[in-house]
């Protein structure tokens, strides 16, 4: 099956090959020879009919269009692929648009990609035309680079990840509740068995959450980034805890706050659009984080926590749960396609750092674990429910923002599989001027 629906894919590509290219005698498949190594273990197919790679492949990539050779060559590495993919000028036969995580593995794996020689990839560039190397718009999907940011605030300002969380989060809330399922939880589920469905692991996952945080009825919870209100519905409706959940996305905080009328939630349960820094300063009982430090900045963590500890009264429990990166070394920002298309100004730590940074805060770290493994199986359940839904979703979002989102969670399964990224739990308590802790001599939770 194909990547791209055919009918809606790059408008206009030429389906035979474009004027002057015979004259030049330089065609797709030339170049493709000249920057991999070693036989292709996928199709390549373009749109002035030259061809490489097995005919009996599984996997097949075409290239449809000048374009989408445009976009690849002007912005080499995954933006590039992603441009043309994005707009269908680029085409992955052999898997489904909702996820194409075997394309994705057999690419990483299989293909070695290598940089021509300058003498060589001038002539590959003269033959197919100087005009390829001009930069065609980016698709609508697209956020505008990071220095062009600027305009809409500061890195990290109120108004500029206000504008980064409704990129990503008010899509579609129909969409959401088709890739997400019942829950409409977007985080790391806990899966004790690989047989779990999602929504048996999302509620493993807030259960131990809970657990962690030693939730019990009359007990006031703060969940920042809370989503669609999953964990604060959560804790009140099962263990009778008093919860405020805030968000900087007004169709999530609309969503959640609809589905706590509808639970019969509205007397412990309740969601507010706004952002984390607006949060009255009060007595939390405990604090859950869950998915927002990936959107703060690492620069603004001391800030954060630091907030995050104030709004604890003494005795109390933080559980900060986010993706990092693999070890503390590794660069903070994302990739180019991950900034522009999924999480614009989103950023990683090592799980040194995150623990580091909570620790100066003056909160004492007790316990901390890693649920890469879970992420990994978290998304492919997302991707089997696109797949599952890939109509109405296309209905609901369009193709080319469907495709984003099956190339993303597709690809940080693989991240996740790979150990590139992970996914950390830390659970902390904001002491006494005693130094009293309130915590256990063992934890008082079930791993």
């Amino acid at each position: 099956m194909s990547l791209t629906d055919r009918d809606q894919g790059a408008a206009g590509a030429p389906a035979t090959p474009p004027s002057g290219s015979g004259r030049r005698g330089t065609t797709v498949a030339d170049v493709i020879r000249a920057v991999t190594n070693g036989p292709l273990p996928i199709r390549v197919t373009a749109y002035d009919g030259s061809a490489i790679g097995p005919a009996d492949a599984g996997i097949t990539l075409s290239i449809r269009s000048e374009r989408g050779l445009s976009y690849l060559l002007t912005a080499p590495g995954d933006l590039g692929m992603a441009r043309a993919y994005v707009s269908g000028d680029l085409a992955l036969e052999g898997v489904h648009p909702g996820d194409p995580y075997e394309a994705l593995r057999v690419l990483k794996d299989e293909v070695r990609v290598r940089p021509p020689a300058l003498a060589e990839g001038l002539a590959l560039v003269r033959g197919l035309g100087w005009e390829r190397l001009l930069p065609p718009p980016a698709p609508p999907q697209e956020a505008q680079p990071r220095w062009k940011r600027i305009v809409g605030g500061l890195r990290h300002s109120r108004s500029r990840d206000s504008t980064a969380i409704s990129h990503h989060y008010d899509v579609s809330n129909a969409f959401y509740e088709k890739v997400l399922g019942p829950s409409m939880t977007y985080t790391c589920a806990v899966f004790r068995s690989p047989d779990d469905t999602l929504e048996q692991a999302q509620a493993a996952k807030y259960d131990l959450v809970a657990g962690k945080l030693g939730l019990r009825a009359g007990m006031r919870l703060l969940d920042v980034g809370c989503g669609w209100g999953g964990m604060v519905r959560h804790a009140a409706r099962e263990y009778g805890v008093k919860a405020l959940g805030v968000t900087l996305s007004r169709a999530q905080a609309q969503w959640a706050q609809a589905a706590i009328e509808r639970e019969g939630l509205a007397g412990l349960a309740e969601v507010r659009h706004l952002d984390y820094r607006d949060v009255p300063r009060d007595d939390f009982d405990a604090v859950s984080s869950i998915g927002l430090t990936e959107h703060i900045g690492v620069r603004n963590y001391p800030a954060y926590f630091g907030f995050l500890r104030d709004r604890l009264r003494p005795q109390g429990r933080l559980l900060n749960h986010c993706i990092t990166r693999a070890d503390n070394r590794a660069p903070h920002r994302s990739g180019a396609f991950i900034d522009r298309y999924v999480f614009p100004d989103g950023e990683l730590a090592g799980p040194g750092r995150v623990i580091s940074e909570i620790h100066d805060v003056g909160l004492e770290v007790h316990h901390e674990e890693n649920l890469r493994q879970h992420y990994a199986l978290t998304l492919a359940g997302w991707c089997r429910n696109l797949v599952q839904h890939w109509d109405f979703c296309v209905s609901e979002v369009g193709t080319g923002t469907a495709r984003v989102w099956g190339l993303y969670m597709a690809g940080s399964r693989l991240a996740f599989e790979r150990n590139g990224i992970q996914l950390h739990q830390v659970l902390a308590t904001r002491n006494d001027s005693q130094g009293a802790s309130g915590y256990p001599l063992r934890p008082d939770w079930l791993p």
